[in-house]
């Protein structure tokens, strides 16, 4: 590696990463009932309440949690987050739906407005005609 390429490499990695500069994707509205999921989550999440949350999923749903290994069930999901919550605002920046299974993709922040903290993907799954549940949740924060 000659001189000037090194440099322009140490430069590089000196400078922030593209992605912590890059303007924020767009919000996309959600139909009334994904939209519904995301409110119910947000409520549960203030309200510290692994209950809550647990409640929000497929009784065979998984949580996909940064560093920890997967947690599958309603009992599981609960000990998954036992001790979590706190301020929090979801919005989505993607979503579709079939029949009874769909997605949303979606960034996190501790309010309206404020800049994202993080990103998820929430898997969904329903009966015929019923409602949305999370069938999984993997979320990760933005460095």
């Amino acid at each position: 590696m000659t001189y000037r390429q090194l440099l322009f490499f140490a430069l590089a990695m000196a400078s922030p990463a593209s992605a912590q500069t890059a303007a924020p994707l767009p919000s996309v509205a959600l139909p009334a009932e994904l939209d519904r999921v995301l409110r119910d989550y947000e409520r549960e999440w203030r309200a510290r309440s692994p209950e809550g949350l647990a409640a929000l999923f497929t009784h065979d749903g998984f949580v996909l949690q940064p560093g920890k290994p997967p947690a599958q069930g309603r009992a599981s999901i609960v000990e998954a987050y036992r001790g979590s919550g706190g301020p929090l605002a979801l919005r989505a920046l993607s979503y579709a739906t079939a029949d009874t299974v769909g997605y949303i993709i979606g960034a996190y922040a501790t309010s309206t407005g404020k800049p994202d903290i993080g990103k998820f993907i929430l898997a969904l799954r329903r009966e015929r005609g019923g409602s949305w549940k999370i069938a999984a949740d993997m979320d990760n924060p933005i460095r």
